[in-house]
């Protein structure tokens, strides 16, 4: 997120958006403050383990997706190891939301631009 700031800069895009950019990786030490930056913490992760167990299904699609297929998968710590379940977890709590809530929501709205994703089956 660091690296990024000058580009984005010079993109002139928005100083809170720079900064919410720059707050949802903790190592940058800039603490969340905003909806928007704790919106984005919240995100950023769990998006892509739907992914992930999108794209391990029959349908490699999140149209038909449901919340207790991600649930399944969040169990299975060697499925996206990678994925902190840590932080998932602690973003859905910054935004007030139960996690897996939050997850139906954020499938949601993964539909709506599956397409573009190429989770649309």
């Amino acid at each position: 997120p660091r690296a990024g700031e000058p580009l984005l800069k010079e993109r002139h895009v928005p100083e809170v958006i720079i900064r919410a950019i720059q707050s949802h990786a903790d190592h940058t030490g800039i603490p969340r403050e905003t909806r928007m930056e704790h919106a984005l913490f919240a995100c950023d992760e769990i998006t892509g383990l739907i992914t992930a167990v999108a794209l391990v299904r029959p349908s490699r699609s999140l149209m038909d997706l449901k919340v207790k297929s991600v649930k399944k998968k969040w169990k299975d710590k060697s499925f996206a190891a990678g994925a902190n379940r840590e932080e998932m977890e602690r973003g859905a709590e910054e935004i007030g939301v139960d996690l897996w809530e939050h997850v139906g929501n954020v499938i949601e709205a993964m539909r709506s631009i599956a397409p573009e994703l190429g989770l649309a089956g």
